[in-house]
């Protein structure tokens, strides 16, 4: 066996004129369509056009080309079996031995912020998805390529031997099948939204490998980190390290954690995370101020943690940053002499991600978990309450600052693992409790770390109260102010506690379990 024929009709054309004038070079006859054709005529490529193949015209503004038995047929026939051979000798079809496909760009089509739904679907490319599986299906005869980065490969095979080897084939086609079901997932994605279905009979999702990582969360684990297709500029995927060593599995969780925490508030803002979890976060007129109180609110647990930023770092920040061990600093920028700073430690990892405001954090999409044997698929969960909103249930009204603080806790809270409870002051953490089996361990962690602090301190509690002995821990530690959700049977003894200690307390009427 041999490549003596090859069809190429690529959308993306970068490297496909020097590939195919070598191919043609060793020999092999180029069959090709529409712009493709035209570029490679033009460049000095001999090409044949499909419609010298079919005997029939490209019709339809190129809608139908390559849908013709003249081309499945050599791609789909078994060049083994006799019958196959009869036939298309008696039909006088040739086979093709090499198919080089690219598909319409269906991604970028609809990344267009003004994109219409006419142009969306047009760019839905039929031909060049059949090709590729009718050449990846018989790749026991036929190579398929659907990628640029493999075109080296299959040229050197193609010099030494005159064909690629049956394991290279098998490789490619295994690549073509993951890469048309990404394109029909990405396809099936728009159409749900499109339709208001976002979770259809069959839920359907694609993601692109961004890097190998170097284990998972232990060393015994393999891991990959992954991109959805068009996902905002917000997220860590999107994110540029300006600095430091690769990110690790932990790091990736951990980072993330603390980009959803710190995307909660407009005004400067500072979040600290140790496994998934704030340590301690603030909010300044400035990152240099915020930063300050973010560490004040737990010294010991921000060693070795994640640290994220809305605002650009400057250097006066970076000079406190670099005084303690950091995994990751996250921002959306860092100015020169800040850069300078911190690069000087080796292994700390600086990120540089987009627009980190409230107004994104605030944007709906849908969270998938996996689970053995499946998964479960939620919608985020972005909702946010304003003063307005909140509903005094005890004789004592909070005070404008308790307010203030009430409405911190609750965007810090709503991110810490179930059962959760935060103490706050000044614009800052003070006690974190997360994770518990009860509520009552949560406030008990909580007001022990906080020590002191807590006395005069708000507490958020991301679940209702089921009986009051969460507020009579509360009102030992001279917490004056309390935010949870309400809802429970036993929300009157819980109102009572707080009646009898003079604690204001709000609902919100929803709660924020986060597992």
């Amino acid at each position: 066996m041999s490549i003596k024929r090859a069809l190429v009709s690529v959308s993306d054309k970068q490297g496909i004129v020097d590939f195919c004038r070598e191919l043609s070079a060793l020999g092999v006859e180029i069959i090709s369509t529409g712009g493709t054709s035209t570029l490679l005529a033009k460049e000095g490529v001999p090409v044949i056009g499909i419609s010298d193949v079919t005997g029939f015209p490209e019709i339809m503004d190129g809608r139908v080309k390559t849908l013709h038995p003249a081309v499945h047929s050599g791609l789909l026939a078994v060049r083994d079996n006799e019958e196959h051979t009869r036939q298309m000798t008696e039909l006088g079809l040739g086979y093709i031995d090499l198919v080089v496909v690219n598909l319409y760009p269906f991604a970028q089509t609809i990344a267009k912020p003004d994109v219409s739904y006419e142009e969306a679907i047009e760019n839905i490319d039929i031909g060049g998805p059949t090709m590729l599986r009718s050449a990846a299906k018989n790749h026991a005869f036929v190579s398929v390529v659907v990628d640029a980065a493999d075109y080296a490969n299959v040229l050197e095979e193609v010099r030494a031997g005159g064909d690629t080897t049956l394991e290279t084939r098998k490789r490619l086609a295994a690549k073509v099948f993951r890469h048309t079901a990404a394109y029909d997932a990405l396809i099936a994605d728009y159409l749900a939204g499109v339709t208001g279905e976002p979770l259809p009979e069959r839920y359907t999702v694609t993601y692109e490998k961004i890097q190998d990582l170097r284990y998972g969360e232990n060393p015994h684990q393999k891991a990959a980190f992954y991109r959805k297709p068009l996902a905002a500029q917000d997220t860590l995927t999107a994110a540029e390290q300006l600095h430091g060593k690769e990110l690790s599995y932990n790091n990736i969780n951990d980072a993330n954690a603390a980009l959803q925490i710190v995307k909660e508030f407009e005004e400067p803002a500072v979040v600290a995370v140790k496994h998934m979890n704030p340590c301690g976060v603030g909010v300044g007129t400035s990152v240099y101020e915020a930063y300050q109180k973010a560490y004040n609110a737990d010294p010991t647990s921000i060693f070795g943690g994640i640290v994220a930023a809305n605002r650009i770092i400057d250097a006066d920040t970076a000079n406190l940053l670099k005084d303690i061990f950091l995994e990751i600093i996250l921002a959306p920028g860092f100015t020169e002499e800040a850069l300078d700073i911190l690069t000087k430690k080796k292994n700390i990892r600086l990120l540089k991600i987009g627009n980190l405001s409230a107004a994104a954090a605030r944007k709906s999409s849908f969270v998938v978990t996996s689970i053995e044997g499946g998964m479960v698929v939620q919608e985020s969960d972005v909702h946010s309450v304003n003063a307005d909103e909140l509903q005094v249930v005890t004789d004592r009204k909070p005070t404008e600052e308790e307010l203030k603080q009430l409405l911190f806790g609750w965007k810090v809270v709503k991110h810490v693992k179930s059962n959760a409870i935060v103490l706050a002051a000044d614009d800052m953490t003070v006690g974190v409790g997360a994770g518990q089996m009860n509520r009552v361990g949560a406030a008990k962690i909580a007001i022990e770390q906080a020590a002191d602090k807590a006395k005069g301190a708000i507490l958020a509690s991301d679940a209702f109260f089921p009986m009051g002995d969460t507020l009579e821990l509360a009102a030992k530690a001279g917490i004056t102010a309390v935010i949870q959700p309400g809802g429970s049977i036993k929300d009157e003894e819980s109102i009572k506690v707080a009646n009898e200690y003079g604690i204001a307390m709000v609902f919100t009427g929803v709660r924020h379990f986060k597992h």
